[in-house]
């Protein structure tokens, strides 16, 4: 892959992000570029997952389909089956911060036309870690992925990592989108303490996410519910309540 285009579009937005999200985006513009006047459709297709990003996370389902819609056109454009999968890895990813697990489903079909990076992305994205090179994902997830494989060394009957070098790893994740996506994925790992799930918690909410905010105050409450805690159960489901207000339609 080059990097060109927009100044690989603001450094790639740290490769696959804002937090793997929109450096998806800057890697799909970047991967045929090198031309000081790129094709309209690069521009395009980066401008429409930007869109489809904040709409998603915002909680506005129909405008993030209809930007999601538009920049797979843009793509399609180009028969490159290894830039649509990065288009629905991008998507995927989203979901993960929201909670909302697939085992990125659209992505599969495309599977066999992408590379090691696209591949090892997809793999943390679902959670299936073994022999996966971090050095091939994105530098805010390495540190995670690493540490999974040294406490797996460590100790080989643990299935995961463990909640505690979890919450260590995980605050290193400063980006917020990217924060989100390894703590959804540490979540399908069992890896998070109610202190993770609370940050996660507090990211969404500082970001103004709407989707990935109620996705996360639902686990916070499911987990209140099963200690038996009715006064912290009350409490969120009031902040649930108050984030649904005026929400956008869906």
């Amino acid at each position: 892959m080059t990097y060109s285009l927009i100044t690989h579009t603001r450094m790639t937005l740290s490769r696959w992000g804002t937090a793997s999200i929109l450096g998806s985006a800057a890697l799909l513009l970047s991967a045929c570029a090198s031309q000081p006047a790129p094709p309209s459709w690069q521009a395009n297709a980066f401008a429409a997952l930007k869109d489809y990003t904040s709409a998603y996370l915002g909680g506005n389902t129909r405008l993030a389909d209809f930007e999601l819609a538009r920049a797979k056109a843009e793509i399609s454009s180009t028969g490159r089956a290894d830039l649509m999968a990065r288009t629905e890895l991008t998507r995927c990813a989203v979901r993960v911060a929201s909670l909302e697990l697939d085992n990125c489903g659209a992505y599969q079909p495309l599977a066999p036309d992408v590379g090691p990076q696209e591949r090892a992305y997809a793999a943390f994205l679902t959670g299936q870690w073994a022999g996966l090179d971090a050095s091939l994902l994105p530098a805010h997830y390495r540190a995670l992925v690493l540490k999974a494989a040294s406490d797996k060394a460590t100790n080989p009957g643990a299935g995961t990592t463990s909640p505690v070098a979890a919450t260590s790893m995980l605050g290193t994740v400063k980006d917020p989108l990217a924060h989100l996506i390894a703590a959804g994925v540490l979540l399908q790992r069992n890896a998070l303490s109610p202190a993770d799930i609370a940050s996660a918690t507090e990211t969404a909410s500082s970001q103004g996410w709407r989707r990935p905010l109620l996705a996360w105050l639902g686990v916070q409450r499911q987990r209140a519910n099963a200690a038996g805690d009715q006064d912290v159960v009350t409490r969120l489901q009031r902040r649930i309540d108050l984030v649904l207000q005026s929400a956008p339609g869906r």
